[in-house]
């Protein structure tokens, strides 16, 4: 039986509670979303580049479990970046930039529930119901965090399993149906544009990382949490090496992937499930892809909170803008994602999430090198952890630059901003930053560690 948790008014959270945290993050709205662009832009050879996305999370995840058992905090990512290089305009930086990549996220999610959603109506109008149902995602979850619904929380491990059943019955059928010859090597395209297609669906991993914003509701953490994180990456990368085999396995066409790139796994069922098919992937689609749009919001909102609270905003924000339940902060965050959402496209959405990320993990594996003796931590797997992504992230943007050199400066320009809005605060204010974000870690360092 569970030990009650007094101090957080609730139950401690067990292995596989958190698992299914780390697998819902993951199987979000992700693969719904990038699974088309991966075909897209990897052909025959999708499936190694989500294996080459996933080795990039498998790494990470070790710096994040070492972490996050050492510094057990809401603030997650962004108290493990401020522990290692102490607050100041970088961390800061890299705080505002963490919050963007959540919007991205969200953009991303809301596209795809677009996409998706867009299906049921005429040929003719699905262009234009596509952004009406974009907009209403965003607007209807906005406002159901407004008003506090417990009930969307509480539907939310239903809806976890309700997607991974209809998945795991997607490969069950699909696999014997599925053409080997169309993922055999002939099928790749050259090792560059492999790998960048792998990190520009990297966004479809980065979920693992909600299960550090647990950490202080976790009992036994040294043996709970990373056993945790790597049971829900392991898990994940396997479905989804199996998802894209059987997507490219059941493409007649690979060159006319583009028609129906937005809901490819839809698509992809037809020939095995027939419309019952189509329609039973699209409403996982639409599960998943609300239930990531509802669960984002709340992380962003909090993030941009947790950062106002820590004097990484002014204070006039952290008063106005960020009181009550953080709804200003909520609205201004949507807001910037019906922009993204409604203007940007699928590739260019991609590529400024999954490189916002692959920045952002490669600074946590660093932080796990400099507080290795904190840790208890091995420095070369965090290293290599770091140069992965560093590498990854060379691959993505070299890519982008050769085939859509727009998309480069939408990625400088987010990079920018995040450093620019800090800048101008500190100018302005001259304030340093607290020393620790959450207030509460050392009384959640101190128990329950064993």
């Amino acid at each position: 039986m569970e030990k009650k948790n007094t101090s957080q008014g609730g139950g401690y959270l067990g292995f596989w509670a958190i698992v299914a945290i780390g697998v819902g993050g993951m199987v979000g709205g992700g693969i719904f979303a990038v699974l088309g662009l991966a075909v897209e832009l990897a052909h025959g050879g999708t499936p190694v580049a989500f294996g080459l996305a996933g080795i990039v999370a498998l790494l990470t995840t070790y710096s994040y479990s070492k972490l996050s058992v050492t510094y057990p905090s809401e603030g997650g990512t962004v108290e493990f970046i401020n522990q290692a290089f102490k607050p100041g305009f970088f961390t800061g930086g890299m705080n505002v930039l963490l919050w963007l990549s959540y919007v991205v996220m969200l953009s991303l999610y809301s596209f795809a529930f677009g996409s998706y959603g867009s299906t049921f109506f005429p040929e003719a109008i699905q262009p234009v119901m596509k952004h009406v149902c974009i907009s209403g995602v965003i607007i209807l979850f906005t406002f159901l965090n407004v008003i506090g619904s417990q009930a969307v929380g509480r539907a939310e491990k239903w809806i976890v399993g309700i997607k991974i059943i209809i998945l795991l019955f997607f490969s069950a059928a699909g696999i014997w149906t599925i053409k080997v010859a169309n993922f055999m090597p002939a099928s790749w395209v050259s090792p560059i544009p492999l790998i960048a297609g792998g990190m520009i669906i990297f966004v479809a991993y980065e979920g693992f990382e909600l299960i550090a914003n647990t950490a202080n509701q976790v009992q036994h953490r040294k043996k709970t949490i990373p056993r945790a994180y790597f049971t829900a990456v392991i898990f994940v990368l396997i479905l989804y090496i199996v998802i894209a085999m059987i997507t490219v396995g059941n493409i007649s066409n690979l060159a006319e992937v583009a028609k129906y790139r937005d809901y490819i796994l839809a698509e992809v069922a037809k020939p095995f499930l027939g419309q019952f098919g189509f329609v039973l992937i699209t409403i996982a689609a639409l599960l998943a892809t609300a239930s990531a749009v509802n669960a984002t919001l709340y992380g962003a909102s909090r993030v941009s909170y947790i950062i106002a609270k820590d004097d990484e905003l002014p204070k006039v924000l952290e008063k106005q803008v960020w009181h009550k339940q953080n709804i200003e902060g909520l609205f201004i965050t949507t807001a910037i994602t019906l922009l993204v959402a409604n203007f940007f496209n699928l590739s260019s959405i991609s590529t400024m999430g999954s490189a916002g990320f692959l920045l952002i993990f490669a600074f946590v594996n660093i932080s796990n090198v400099m507080l290795a003796k904190s840790t208890q931590s091995k420095k070369f797997i965090s290293m290599i952890g770091a140069i992965v992504c560093f590498i990854a992230l060379f691959a993505l943007v070299w890519q982008t630059a050769k085939t859509n050199p727009k998309n480069i400066w939408v990625l400088v320009i987010m990079l920018g901003l995040s450093f620019i809005i800090e800048g101008i605060y500190k100018s302005i204010t001259g304030k340093d930053f607290k020393k620790i974000l959450d207030p509460n870690l050392k009384e959640n360092q101190a128990k329950n560690i064993d």
